[in-house]
């Protein structure tokens, strides 16, 4: 397995290498695969392998690998971040998805909250290796998918309507009401939301707050998980919020800092998703390489026919190049965000996600297509790969919605 044959890695970055690609080769992958056949309900049952992907993730400290040191991180490089990522992506999407999701409202929390909600919120998830502390992301609305992304910089923010959920002050706490879509990644499994909502009294959905709402509220309510095409391992589904009651300090950010602290946020997501869908199509052109040296047609192993040999080499090219842009991205927007500068410029976390996103595709599908038929059939992974590398066009952001978002930085602020 030749990876990152570009950047040098110390000894203790290949013996990170190799502990977190063995748990997505011996546990993570079979359990994708499990999940990704079961319905949507039992998937999140007591009983479900999901819960045993999260205990041995959370084992291994993989929750906690976007925080510094001093906030209860594990002391990682940046190169070090991306290899984690890259080897979760080639294990399962949803899983690293997972991962990466609850990651966020306690990460915020850690970075940016009052001591108190470090007391109560972080310092038990941070000592989870049970799954007992699941966090999600809330942002996307039955009205609003990736004009979310677009919310920050586009001058006619408000033409894109209000938001579902929103939120007041109620003398030292706050009150939210509304809903989060049906596809706010491990919403159906976790205890904690990272939400995003607009105030009340806000012109647009650019006039929010961040707030770290626990799910066992009164008055919070999670509905059906859904079926989705791809990503089926990370499971998703609506939550709904009637007069849920948070305390002042759960608030983490609110406008105008809302602004510049969710541009920043989507930033280290971007990157980490770039990462996981170079893990993706590395996981698919592996599948290629091995599948075309052993199938035989026309007298020989189809990898010894030039067609053949062209897509390999044209997988590998758009992988490698991928992968330096991706580690390059990484390395500045975690430098920015540890420093607490704000000032990351988001053209380069986005085109890392927009630009690693189109490459797993593409690399997916003309893997699949060296499968042939086989391909089609659930037999082989590379038929879940292509689903999973279908979603990813969407997940995150819609390609085309990062990509306007991307051009209104470079418009607005390329010097």
């Amino acid at each position: 397995m030749e990876y990152l044959d570009l950047e040098r890695l110390s000894d203790e970055d290949e013996l990170l290498r190799r502990n977190v690609h063995r748990l997505a080769e011996e546990v993570l992958r079979p359990i994708s695969i499990k999940l990704d056949r079961m319905s949507p309900r039992d998937r999140i049952r007591p009983n479900s392998p999901i819960f045993e992907a999260i205990r041995e993730m959370k084992k291994l400290g993989l929750h906690r690998i976007h925080l510094p040191r001093d906030r209860g991180g594990v002391g990682l490089t940046n190169l070090q971040r991306y290899i984690i990522d890259e080897e979760l992506g080639w294990g399962s999407l949803g899983l690293a998805t997972l991962i990466g999701v609850d990651a966020i409202p306690f990460t915020v929390a850690a970075m940016f909250g009052s001591e108190r909600v470090r007391e109560e919120v972080v310092k038990p998830w941070l000592e989870d290796v049970e799954g007992r502390y699941i966090g999600c992301w809330g942002v996307t609305e039955p009205e609003h998918g990736s004009d979310y992304i677009l919310a920050f910089r586009d001058k006619d923010v408000e033409s894109f309507g209000r938001g579902n959920v929103v939120i007041e002050r109620d003398g030292d706490e706050w009150v939210i009401y509304g809903q989060k879509s049906a596809w706010v990644s491990a919403a159906p499994i976790c205890t904690h939301m990272g939400l995003h909502a607009q105030l009340k009294d806000g012109k647009s959905l650019r006039e929010g707050a961040f707030v770290i709402v626990p799910l066992n509220k009164l008055g919070v309510r999670k509905g059906e998980p859904v079926d989705m095409l791809g990503n089926r391992d990370c499971p998703q589904g609506p939550v709904f919020f009637d007069g849920v009651r948070v305390p002042e300090d759960y608030v983490i950010a609110l406008s105008p800092f809302y602004e510049v602290f969710s541009d920043q946020l989507l930033n280290i997501t971007s990157v980490n998703m770039g990462a996981f869908s170079v893990g993706l199509a590395r996981a698919a052109f592996e599948e290629a390489l091995n599948y075309a040296k052993t199938r035989v047609q026309g007298g020989r192993p189809i990898i010894e026919h030039k067609n053949i040999k062209l897509k390999i080499y044209e997988m590998f090219e758009k992988i490698v190049t991928a992968r330096h842009y991706v580690v390059k991205a990484m390395d500045y927007t975690y430098n920015k965000f540890f420093q607490l500068s704000f000032d990351a410029a988001p053209r380069y976390a986005r085109t890392a996600q927009i630009y690693a996103k189109k490459i797993a595709f593409e690399v997916v599908n003309n893997a699949l297509q060296i499968f042939g038929a086989y391909g089609l059939s659930s037999e082989f992974i590379i038929e879940k790969l292509f689903r999973d590398a279908r979603a990813l066009l969407i997940e995150d952001g819609t390609v085309e919605a990062l990509s306007l978002d991307a051009a209104d930085d470079v418009i607005q602020n390329y010097k």
